[in-house]
């Protein structure tokens, strides 16, 4: 059974400790991308004038946005992996049945001689 760790993050200047059964260097990894959005964010004009409230909420709008587009991604990826898995399949039944018939043709044209 895996043991629950903590690990501390920085996340927009504020350190918390985080338990749970991830690596450190991937919730640091996460706290990474969070910065890095709130980073681009703030680049932004007039991010900072809004409320905190509306600034967090474009913060989840735009890590729900990445998350949309790279599930979407994903997804095209993995239709066109069983595109090609269908067609590596349908050519190896193609192979199969050709050999089948070469064979066939090889003993038709020994029992003919």
């Amino acid at each position: 059974m895996m043991e629950k760790r903590y690990t501390e993050v920085t996340i927009d200047g504020r350190t918390y400790t985080l338990g749970g059964f991830e690596e450190e260097v991937y919730l640091q990894k996460i706290a990474t991308y969070i910065n890095s959005k709130l980073g681009a964010l703030r680049e932004t004009r007039g991010f900072m004038r809004q409320s905190v409230d509306y600034r967090n909420l474009l913060l989840e709008m735009n890590m729900a946005d990445d998350y949309f587009r790279e599930k979407k991604r994903a997804d095209v990826m993995e239709a066109r992996m069983e595109s090609l898995e269908r067609e590596i399949d349908d050519l190896k039944h193609r192979l199969v049945a050709e050999q089948l018939r070469r064979e066939q043709e090889a003993a038709s044209e020994e029992t003919a001689e």
